[in-house]
């Protein structure tokens, strides 16, 4: 592969992992924790959009379950929103092999 071929690859591929950035900035997944009694939404790049508190799991007398519900539902919506960008940016990384020196 010449240097040219290389670089327009190269290009191509900076320009697919843009918009797979920009895909991913709007696309929303959603974890939760106790049955749906908490809801978290978060985009692809894992930046919290909103969290939804049923009303009946707010009891002032154990806030460390809802500590503990809400670090459940984050982790979920985290790992769903990692699992995305993997899976978006897996053909990409695929294409990566066939150049020289990086794999």
């Amino acid at each position: 592969m010449n240097p040219r071929q290389l670089q327009q690859m190269a290009q191509q591929m900076q320009k697919q992992m843009q918009k797979i950035q920009e895909e991913l900035a709007v696309a929303v997944v959603e974890g939760s924790a106790g049955g749906g009694a908490i809801t978290v939404r978060m985009n692809g790049h894992r930046e919290l959009q909103s969290v939804i508190i049923a009303p009946e799991v707010v009891d002032p007398a154990d806030v460390e379950m809802l500590q503990d519900l809400l670090v459940v539902a984050i982790n979920d919506a985290a790992k769903k929103a990692q699992e995305l960008a993997e899976q978006r940016m897996g053909p990409l990384m695929g294409g990566m092999k066939g150049l020289p020196g990086l794999f």
